[in-house]
């Protein structure tokens, strides 16, 4: 006879042990699924017998006593009215009787429709419409049969006793009917307090039994789970700590033993991971030594680019100032002997020397922008608006340019030259590049971006009435030295959008082309909030007739 382990005879006596955190998690969960889904039956069960018993005390019990009121009223109107009309012969004194019928018959179908399962109730009122069609039929009818309009007589004692006897035996069914409609109140107000005392008892009682639930659940994973994991991660953390030695404990449940199981197996892998980590981090600090010393041979390199450039640009420009000085001595010198071809050669030796004195300066002014300075400082766009317009003053003056301009503007942070410099070109671009036929109309915009992604930006947006920009060019525009039509057409060197979008990029911005806009050009870019200063106040759109 084979005789079974001790730990297999264990696992038989207690199965939990070869349970998982995840099936303990499970068990909880499905107790207190079972538990809310029967409080739910239970509790829906008791407050849609409460809500009946309301809703028929609200809304059948009340409505009926209130119609078997207004009927018992229309009845005594319509004697009233009966015995007004017997007296005076006057047919107004008619009008209650004769409208009380439709009123009466009315609220008799409202009773009857609102408590129909009520067999006294509806017992009551056949006897109140019966008594009362009685009572007309052979007491009223014939007394108001027998007026004669307009011609009053004294009243015959005997029939009017015997009406207003009739009439009499009509209120005690008024009683009747009264204290019928109470006592079914009455009934119908013991049953609402009943079942919810029944209801607020079973409540309480299933609210114990979940809370008990609850702390039973509580307790069976504090020592089935909670307790094994804390054992666990001390054990974790004293070999994190570097007690390597340390015998991991294996308690719980199964998945936390093969947890413990692989925590013991990877203390054997630590010091190999961490002498690899060790030799890791060597190499790291060699690499940011070798990145630091390559930053600043490339802080190094750029500024010796710049004053390489700055020294190029002043030593290139004295020869060329020289070819054109030259030139022009020539042509004064030696203009009468010169034919139109040697002419025509001086004026392009000129013109060559002072265009390629515009591109190394504006090239210079190009690799300087957010390098010779890092200003940035609080910069009220206003002030920067209107410095550019008065740098162009004699351009609008001279094309009849119409600027339209919001009434306040917004402030940045940035460098006030390079932003009166973006200003200036963008401007200018749409003075320069304007129609033939009509006279240059620029709007200027501001509103929030509404595509930044932290919402903080302006959207600024400069639109004209000038020759446009195929939507094919829209990128070459902003690329250095390319133009897009000859120097006989429109002068320049091709380099104003390139240092508009170089001016936005470093103010942290964008610039584009609305290719959407299709009656001249608009060039739209978004520069960040000024965090000092806020968002007020907010810029609309501009002002209609604003002209600079």
């Amino acid at each position: 006879m084979v005789t079974p382990s001790p730990a297999a005879s264990t696992a038989r006596r207690r199965p939990w042990r070869e349970m998982t955190v995840q099936s303990w998690f499970y068990v909880t969960l499905a107790v207190m699924a079972v538990l809310v889904a029967a409080g739910a039956v239970i509790g829906a069960r008791l407050l849609s017998q409460t809500t009946a018993a309301s809703d028929r005390l609200i809304q059948q019990i009340q409505p009926a006593r209130v119609a078997a009121y207004q009927l018992q009223a229309t009845l005594i109107d319509q004697e009233t009215g009966e015995r007004g009309y017997a007296l005076t012969a006057n047919r107004q004194f008619l009008a209650p009787y004769t409208s009380g019928q439709s009123s009466e018959h009315a609220l008799a179908g409202q009773i009857r429709k609102l408590l129909p399962d009520d067999p006294q109730v509806i017992a009551d009122l056949d006897r109140v419409e019966s008594s009362a069609a009685h009572w007309r039929s052979q007491f009223a009818d014939p007394i108001v049969a027998g007026v004669t309009p307009g011609r009053p007589r004294p009243l015959d004692e005997n029939a009017a006793d015997a009406a207003k006897s009739a009439f009499d035996d009509l209120r005690a069914l008024f009683d009747v009917q009264n204290t019928h409609l109470q006592q079914a109140r009455e009934t119908s107000v013991a049953q609402l307090r009943h079942k919810e005392h029944v209801r607020d008892a079973v409540l309480a009682a299933m609210m114990a039994v979940f809370f008990l639930t609850v702390l039973l659940m509580i307790l069976i994973v504090r020592v089935l789970v909670i307790r094994p994991l804390e054992t666990l991660r001390r054990s974790t953390r004293m070999i994190a700590g570097g007690a390597f030695d340390h015998p991991i404990s294996q308690d719980g449940p199964s998945d936390l033993r093969g947890l413990a199981d692989d925590v013991d197996s990877m203390r054997g892998r630590i010091m190999e991971d961490l002498d690899a980590a060790q030799e890791q981090q060597r190499k790291l600090s060699e690499l940011a030594e070798s990145l630091d010393s390559q930053a600043l041979e490339l802080r190094r390199s750029n500024a010796e680019l710049e004053q390489f450039a700055y020294v190029a640009s002043h030593d290139l420009q004295e020869p060329l100032r020289k070819v054109a000085s030259f030139c022009q001595l020539l042509e004064k010198r030696y203009g009468d002997v010169l034919d139109e071809r040697g002419q025509q050669y001086i004026d392009f030796a000129v013109d060559g020397a002072k265009r390629m004195q515009v591109l190394i300066t504006d090239l210079l002014t190009f690799s300087r922008v957010g390098r010779i300075s890092d200003t940035h400082v609080a910069v009220p766009l206003d002030t920067v608006v209107d410095k550019a317009l008065a740098n162009l003053a004699t351009a609008i003056e001279e094309s009849g340019a119409q600027i339209d301009c919001p009434d306040t503007l917004p402030q940045v942070s940035g460098d006030p030259t390079l932003l009166v410099m973006l200003w200036q070109n963008l401007v200018g671009n749409a003075i320069k590049f304007r129609a033939e036929d009509r006279p240059p109309r620029i709007s200027l915009t501001c509103e929030d971006d509404p595509d930044s992604p932290d919402g903080e930006a302006w959207l600024f947006a400069l639109t004209d009435n000038g020759i446009g920009i195929p939507a094919e060019f829209i990128e070459k525009v902003f690329v250095i030295f390319q133009r897009l039509h000859s120097r006989e057409q429109y002068a320049g060197t091709g380099i104003g959008l390139a240092l508009c979008r170089k001016i936005v990029e470093y103010h942290g911005g964008r610039i584009w082309i609305d290719t959407t806009y299709t009656t001249g050009t608009r060039v739209c870019f978004t520069l960040p909030f000024d965090s000092d200063a806020g968002r007020t106040p907010t810029p609309v759109a501009p002002m209609e007739g604003s002209a600079a």
